[in-house]
């Protein structure tokens, strides 16, 4: 049996929203980690980075925008291996603008109501977002 050390990763995600919908992007489907799911913006902390630093580039590496970061909303965990762990530190952001521009990493991207969020993500993510109380947080735009 091989004799694996403990990993804990920490990745920062980010629930974009622009004009009351919130940005979900969906992974290529040659991606060797979950292809074709839908989720937030967002990736590892480098050693030594900033937190806001780090969400920030990944945001601008894997969508091209800019954002405000307005707080952090939740903190989680949960193992991949038994020897990898991650944390998830999930912050609410603010476009600047809609100008979606994808990295080869996502293959699409949707503005996307709250049913529509919660139709695509995956259902860990969902609960989450459940289990904090990130909906009554969000501002969503109202349906006519």
């Amino acid at each position: 049996m091989e004799n694996r050390e403990n990993v804990i990763v920490v990745a920062l995600k980010a629930i974009i929203m622009f004009g009351g919908k919130a940005l979900i992007i969906q992974r290529s489907g040659d991606d060797a980690i979950g292809a074709d799911t839908w989720e937030f913006a967002g990736g590892k902390l480098d050693f030594g980075e900033d937190l806001e630093v780090a969400l920030n580039r990944e945001i601008q590496e894997e969508v091209g925008l800019d954002v405000s970061i307005e707080k952090l909303l939740y903190a989680t965990t949960f193992k991949t291996h038994e020897y990898r762990q991650i944390v998830i530190l999930c912050y609410l952001c603010t476009a600047i603008d809609d100008n979606v521009s994808l990295s080869a990493e996502h293959q699409d991207f949707l503005w996307a109501d709250k049913k529509q969020v919660i139709g695509l993500l995956p259902n860990a993510l969902v609960d989450d977002l459940d289990k904090n109380d990130v909906w009554s947080i969000l501002q969503w735009q109202a349906i006519a």
